[in-house]
């Protein structure tokens, strides 16, 4: 197996991979840099950002933090990178491995490719979409092998790590090596933890970045750590034999809201309760929601902190009940104190639907009764979030999704041009005008 991985990694071109996982490519790409954009005016992002500034200094390589040009380490980018972009929860996820690949992936090759001095668009292009390949099925490999529930972070690493592998050139040996440190440093952190908590903590998408690359460039330096047990286990032979047939880049889903993705069935039956009906928020007594396990444990009702309120059920399905929308804005710190959007949260009724546990992780569904003052009880149907795989987005949904997030704090031009670079990828013009638009000067 690990021949067949290495192989995989480092021998594949752009014009192996199917067209329409290229376009899938730069669709993630596109929405990642339009949430990392939002990301940056959190007081998550300025911490970190800090940080990585002065605690990750560049030495022999150096490379520019996304969105904020200071230099920093390799893996100190990585780190800002990833923990920005996870500061907004609205980028894609995958069902089997109840978590997000690209929040890692594109900030770990962002400063890869940096230090190492690469520039061609289609290589980037081709690892962003191999980057997908590896942790997504590091991810189904870790969830099946053990018993907690780990964040992104601890399969991240593994892409990341790959990355390295690819960008630095590796051998075979050093690309395993690579991988076992990655899997053996990654941060298996606890999810559930900070469920029931909400912190800048997050997914620990930002560590599992670090730790990747971290691992890749210790791997080229003789640093040793195989065999990856989610690689090279025979009980998940499976997942890594599917390498270049089954592209799991096409299974990733679309987030519609900035808020983890348990709580978007609701938050979906209340806006179409609320289209289909006119709903004024004044005129309702209460909400009942019937969900799955996990979206219950989402309990923040009055958050003080874009966290909790990101990491909540009750709380964005009551400013979808108000405003009609769940935009970045609408969970900022200095939007969680609306009397309204309080009184909704506050007197909300969640209870598990055994049925919908029972279906969760392939599918999360909600039920919700809206209850009026006069008494009038108001049912949706069971409803699952708008984006996955199986009913995808348009590219119309992407682009429109990105400007909202990007031209308020980039500015109509700038986001315009990346989205042209971002369409340019796998075109052979280059990385400079992607770069000119995502790595300002300090």
């Amino acid at each position: 197996m690990a021949n067949a991985f290495t192989e995989f990694l480092h021998e594949t071109k752009l014009s192996d991979i199917p067209p329409q996982m290229q376009a899938l490519g730069r669709q993630w790409l596109l929405d990642l840099l339009g949430v990392a954009t939002a990301g940056t005016q959190t007081e998550l992002s300025r911490v970190i950002h800090g940080h990585a500034s002065a605690h990750f200094g560049s030495g022999a390589r150096s490379a520019r933090m996304l969105f904020d040009g200071r230099a920093a380490s390799p893996p100190g980018v990585a780190l800002a990178g990833g923990c920005t972009i996870d500061a907004v929860d609205a980028h894609d996820g995958h069902k089997l491995t109840k978590g997000h690949t690209g929040c890692g992936v594109l900030p770990a090759l962002a400063a890869l490719c940096q230090a190492e001095g690469m520039d061609d668009d289609q290589e980037f292009l081709a690892a962003f979409i191999l980057g997908y390949e590896l942790a997504t099925r590091a991810g189904i490999a870790l969830h099946r092998t053990t018993c907690d529930y780990h964040t992104s972070g601890a399969w991240v690493a593994l892409g990341a790590a790959g990355l390295g592998a690819r960008v630095m050139g590796l051998t075979g040996d050093q690309t395993r090596h690579a991988i076992g440190i990655a899997e053996y440093h990654g941060p298996r952190s606890q999810m559930m933890r900070v469920i029931d908590h909400p912190t800048m903590l997050k997914d620990g998408s930002g560590w599992g970045a670090m730790s990747g690359v971290s691992a890749a460039y210790l791997a080229a330096d003789g640093f040793t750590g195989a065999p990856a047990i989610t690689v090279e286990g025979a009980d998940v032979r499976d997942l890594w034999e599917s390498l270049g047939q089954r592209w799991c880049i096409a299974e990733q889903y679309f987030k519609h809201f900035p808020v983890c993705r348990w709580a978007q069935p609701p938050v979906q039956a209340v806006l179409d309760l609320r289209r289909a009906h006119g709903l004024q928020s004044e005129a309702v007594d209460h909400i009942q929601i019937e969900t799955f396990h996990h979206s219950k444990r989402l309990a923040t009702r009055e958050p003080k902190t874009t966290e909790e309120a990101q990491y909540s059920t009750a709380f964005p399905t009551a400013v979808a009940l108000v405003r009609g929308r769940v935009d970045p804005a609408d969970v900022a710190d200095a939007a969680l104190n609306d009397p309204e959007i309080t009184r909704i949260a506050q007197c909300m009724l969640i209870n598990e639907d055994a049925g919908f546990t029972a279906a969760f992780p392939e599918r999360r569904i909600a039920r919700v009764t809206v209850v009026l003052k006069d008494g009038q009880r108001l049912t949706s149907a069971d409803t699952e979030a708008p984006g996955d795989p199986e009913h995808p987005v348009s590219n119309v949904d992407v682009m429109a999704k990105f400007h909202a997030y990007a031209t308020p704090v980039l500015g109509a031009d700038r986001a315009r041009a990346i989205e042209a670079a971002v369409d340019g990828l796998g075109k052979g013009g280059g990385l400079s005008a992607l770069r000119a638009a995502i790595l300002p000067a300090p």
